[in-house]
């Protein structure tokens, strides 16, 4: 459960609502809306092979591991045409964020004339980052070409991205990995099967339900 000051709620009402109504768009491959989020994995290796488990014996892990620092995940999906695709990066910088928006923007969204993303609000996440990667032509083609859509402060839940990385965490990433090179390999072999294999979110939290369910967030107007 989140925590709002109430001089806060008529803010998260409105970002919330904003999200929400992004999500009634229909499908269109020239302006699709795309939902981005991102998380850490520690990268832990194993210092004495594991044995695999037999009829009646489970598996065994050692307790000792070997830390081999951390790798960040950049996750993007579009719901509408059930796709996501997981890049592993060293680090979460503006400037690792700039380029991957725009290896994304640039390769699967290239005949799109404008792309809806959807994120939280994460100081990264900001279109001044593109003129920190990029010479200012080309972070200029980059912002006018994207619309972004933010997340409520303590309403990332509202973030398609955030499920689908749940999704990855448990399917993927529950396990020890000690390298980027594993942890890549693994991501590469999720998302194909993801892609392919039919599963999707299906979301059904709409504005009019919200104003049902989250009715105590909603300023009283008195007149």
């Amino acid at each position: 459960m989140w925590c709002i000051p109430p001089e806060q709620d008529a803010e998260f009402v409105c970002a919330m609502e904003n999200v929400l109504e992004t999500y009634k768009r229909p499908y269109t491959p020239k302006n699709p809306v795309v939902c981005m989020d991102e998380t850490s994995k520690q990268l832990v290796a194993e210092t004495r092979t594991p044995q695999p488990g037999t009829r009646g014996k489970p598996a065994r892990y050692d307790y000792e591991y070997e830390r081999n620092g951390t790798a960040n995940v950049f996750l993007f999906t579009e719901p509408l045409a059930n796709w996501r695709t997981a890049i592993v990066t060293e680090r979460r910088t503006a400037l690792d964020w700039a380029h991957q928006m725009r290896d994304v923007i640039d390769t699967r969204y290239a005949d799109a004339k404008r792309v809806t993303f959807v994120m939280d609000n994460l100081n990264t996440h900001k279109l001044a980052s593109f003129y920190l990667a990029f010479e200012p032509e080309e972070a200029r083609r980059l912002a006018e070409k994207i619309e972004i859509v933010y997340t409520p402060k303590h309403g990332s839940w509202l973030d398609i991205a955030e499920i689908e990385l749940g999704v990855l965490s448990r399917q993927c990433m529950s396990c020890r990995i000690g390298n980027m090179a594993t942890l890549k390999r693994k991501l590469s072999a999720w998302e194909k099967s993801r892609n392919t294999s039919g599963g999707r979110v299906r979301w059904q939290f709409t504005t009019a339900k919200a104003r049902v369910k989250l009715q105590r967030l909603y300023p009283l107007i008195e007149g």
